[in-house]
């Protein structure tokens, strides 16, 4: 018999803020798609059709020296991810403009304004991954032990986002212009991360640099589970510290401007 609503034990905040949390991630999802005839499949229409125009480039027209074989295989591995942290930092932007009555009228923590963009975004990911697997089968490119550091790649990317968004999220509130700078930066990011070659095709002096982009170590985590040789573990670290220091300042740049956040959205 179920006890009556006085009856039960009263809600953590801990629970009502997971709750919060899913419900606006599963509206966001449904909203997204409501209307779309090919659903969750255009969440990877477009790195997948990226990823056909690179594998064609180089692997038809001109003599391809970077990435690994199969290469569509390699750069999905890439790109996929790429997709993830371009889509929740852009929508980050617009975490507080775009909901902004109900931001000032619920008395939710507003991190979750913030932590529904990347899992709603996350997921998508998620729900991408058979696409690799599909391509891998159909290419023969076998799994490695190297998928046992998938885990360790959502996680490091999920933190690395989240702090990032913490960091975008209010200031583009005070700073309307930081929007269109963030998909600037976000356009030079892709090309300056190891998306469509790998760390090791870069000069010695150049690779050392690149490294310290997190981006770096973390796609070749993901890489990881068809081309073990392709991990650097040096990345990989730098990737985890900067990871966790984007947090760290992202939940204190937040704490201290959410309360100004509120008054002037």
């Amino acid at each position: 018999m179920t006890p009556p609503e006085s009856a039960r034990a009263p809600r953590t905040t801990a629970q009502v803020y997971r709750q919060s949390l899913w419900l606006l991630t599963s509206r966001d999802l449904k909203v997204r798609y409501s209307t779309s005839f090919l659903g969750y499949l255009w969440s990877v229409l477009d790195p997948l059709v990226m990823a056909i125009i690179y594998w064609f480039v180089f692997t038809q027209i001109v003599e391809r020296s970077i990435g690994a074989d199969p290469y569509i295989v390699f750069l999905l591995a890439g790109l996929l991810p790429w997709t993830w942290f371009n889509g929740a930092i852009g929508d980050a932007t617009r975490a507080f403009i775009k909901d902004a009555k109900l931001v000032r009228s619920t008395r939710l923590p507003r991190t979750v304004w913030v932590n529904r963009i990347v899992l709603s975004k996350g997921i998508e990911f998620l729900a991408s991954i058979p696409v690799i697997a599909g391509f891998a089968i159909i290419f023969g490119a076998e799994l490695t032990w190297g998928v046992l550091w998938l885990p360790v790649a959502v996680l490091l990317q999920g933190i690395l986002i989240v702090g990032l968004s913490l960091i975008i999220a209010p200031l583009v509130v005070f700073f309307r212009d930081l929007e269109r700078a963030v998909k600037l930066i976000l356009r030079f990011l892709f090309y300056a991360s190891p998306i469509i070659y790998g760390l090791a095709d870069l000069p010695d002096g150049l690779e050392f640099w690149a490294s310290f982009n997190p981006l770096a170590g973390i796609i070749s985590l993901y890489r990881a589970s068809f081309f073990p040789e392709q991990l650097d573990a040096r990345a990989v670290v730098i990737a985890a510290i900067m990871s966790l220091l984007a947090l760290g300042i992202g939940a204190l740049v937040f704490r201290r401007t959410v309360r100004a956040v509120l008054k002037e959205v």
